[in-house]
């Protein structure tokens, strides 16, 4: 399921994210004013996502999360289009503004990477809405700022420097991505992960009895790869997925490293 940001009235979403005009104690049909804020609506819709998903948010169900009908809320944020944004925006308050410089922009980016993809992992939803469609608003931007004022210390120009964002946010995104559907599988299919996997590679060594022979490089991959520790409460591709997680982020920091090496040593 993805979700697109910014399909309701484009005036309306950008005051109500931005708080224009305050905004955000506006009515926007008639009838008295209820005891609510759009601080109070959007909180209440990002529990209602967090604890039931996406599928489940609508105006109706956030409404009697409050003790209220569907249409008392309309008086505040005009539909579910706008309520997204909101919601969107409002989580990635969570992230950090800033971040600690003193140990270097390595490790400050390290410690952005692994907040950002605990972010995701506390609010699954969040990776539904589609980032061809930025929100707009402003702690999107303030995560964005964050980023980029850790870059900066790496001396690399803009042109670069935007597509380092750019791939640390995929990166984070799909790592995280990847967590959320090994966690949804079981509930979603009806079928336990261990029962899935043992399932099939049986299968698979019944139907293509020469499969070392003919995929070597990845049986020599998986016979001589580390196996991530076992976690109780992770299941096996979730373990794989932290595991490459780490790897993937210290090859690309590194990357990050010879980037600025070649620039300095550009004649």
């Amino acid at each position: 399921m993805v979700v697109y940001a910014g399909q309701g009235d484009a005036r309306r979403s950008m005051a109500l994210l931005w708080r224009a005009e305050a905004a955000s104690e506006k009515r926007t049909g008639p009838g008295p004013k209820p005891g609510l804020s759009v601080d109070v609506i959007v909180d209440a819709a990002i529990a209602v996502a967090d604890g039931e998903g996406m599928a489940a948010l609508s105006m109706r169900r956030v409404g009697e999360r409050l003790g209220r009908s569907g249409m008392a809320l309309y008086t505040y944020v005009p539909s579910k289009s706008e309520l997204v944004d909101l919601m969107y925006d409002r989580a990635l308050a969570e992230l950090p503004a800033t971040y600690d410089l003193r140990d270097g922009w390595r490790a400050a980016v390290t410690a952005w990477a692994e907040r950002t993809r605990a972010f995701y992992l506390r609010h699954p939803w969040v990776l539904q809405v589609s980032q061809a469609r930025p929100v707009l608003g402003p702690n999107e931007f303030a995560v964005i700022e964050a980023l980029v004022r850790i870059l900066r210390e790496t001396g690399l120009d803009a042109r670069t420097l935007r597509g380092v964002v750019a791939l640390l946010h995929d990166f984070v995104r799909g790592s995280a991505r990847t967590v959320t559907e090994s966690r949804q599988a079981p509930a979603a299919t009806g079928v336990a992960d261990e029962e899935w996997w043992h399932a099939r590679a049986a299968l698979l060594e019944e139907v293509a009895p020469g499969f070392a022979g003919r995929y070597p490089m990845v049986t020599w991959l998986e016979t001589q790869a580390a196996t991530p520790p076992p976690d109780e409460h992770a299941s096996y591709l979730e373990g794989k997925a932290g595991a490459a997680f780490a790897t993937g982020l210290t090859v690309l920091l590194t990357g990050v490293e010879a980037t600025m090496t070649a620039t300095t040593s550009t004649p």
